[in-house]
């Protein structure tokens, strides 16, 4: 299977089905693994990523569960993004999706920008959510005070993406270079791996949709932030897992004591750095079958 104007295929996990879904003007591409007639579980992937951050739940999915990850707009297989990448845009578009798939109540999770998002889904229509699992991502009642101590890890990498971004990743070893900087365990990233998603952000459609996503955030998401804090209140529950090891997000930026939420509780895993679905898929497959057995 390809996408248009690319040879390259996704990359092969036993007993998956793939195809191509359009809304609000992204023409997704969407893994799905488990019985169709399964209950949805929705998986959302960040950046420099795409739905192969899941393969491990993917090619053994939970009994009784149907796994739907989409390939973020620009990302991976799916088609560029009818915007700059505002995360309100993003989540606009994974909402158009849930419906064009007929995806009423979902349980949800989300890694890096795609976690972020993830919050601004169940913010916005919390009763199509039955729960939400972010992974190693800051939720979005953070203040400036608090993230101030850390914001020196934003700098080592996102101004770079966001200014030199499309050459840096078409053209150099950037992303496999940060794939296993990422990690607390190197053998979770082989060559191999990293490969599979370097490849993508050579292509000029990855390379511009992550360039915008840095981009957006620092030209007009974060001083918006600043400004306007986030005031909604999360009524899902939220079960946050999050690797200490983590060197681009601390830890402390998605404390349960910030969290503007109803049920909110969060697990720390020593030994374990960003990339937590492919460093510890044990542990998160364990959080998302406590989380289909609290909601049940």
């Amino acid at each position: 299977m390809t996408s248009p104007g690319t040879a390259s295929a996704p990359p092969e996990i036993p007993g998956v089905r793939r195809d191509f879904v359009e809304a609000r003007g992204v023409r997704f591409h969407v893994t799905e693994a488990g019985p169709a007639d399964g209950r949805p579980v929705v998986l959302l992937h960040g950046w420099p990523q795409h739905h192969y951050a899941y393969r491990h739940l993917l090619a053994d999915p939970p009994a009784g569960l149907r796994l739907i990850v989409p390939d973020l707009p620009g990302y991976g297989w799916s088609g560029p993004a009818p915007h700059r990448w505002a995360k309100e845009d993003v989540a606009s578009d994974l909402l158009a999706l849930l419906d064009e798939l007929g995806l009423h109540r979902v349980l949800l999770g989300g890694h890096d920008w795609g976690g972020f998002i993830g919050f601004l889904m169940v913010l916005r229509e919390p009763d199509r959510f039955e729960g939400y699992l972010p992974l190693n991502i800051a939720h979005p009642w953070i203040t400036a005070r608090i993230i101030a101590p850390h914001i020196w890890r934003f700098l080592m990498y996102q101004p770079l993406v966001a200014t030199f971004g499309i050459p840096l990743q078409r053209h150099t070893p950037f992303v496999d270079r940060l794939l296993r900087m990422g990690v607390a365990d190197p053998a979770a990233f082989t060559p191999e791996v990293t490969r599979v998603y370097s490849d993508r952000f050579r292509e000029p459609v990855g390379a511009r949709a992550a360039t915008d996503t840095y981009r957006t955030f620092w030209l007009r998401e974060l001083p918006a932030a600043g400004r306007h804090p986030e005031k909604r209140r999360a009524r899902v529950p939220i079960r946050a897992l999050f690797g200490t090891g983590d060197a681009a997000i601390h830890h402390s930026l998605a404390a349960a004591d910030t969290a503007r939420a109803d049920d909110y509780t969060i697990e720390y895993v020593d030994g374990c750095g960003h990339f937590i679905p492919e460093e510890r898929p044990d542990l998160v497959r364990d959080h998302l079958l406590a989380l289909v057995a609290e909601t049940a």
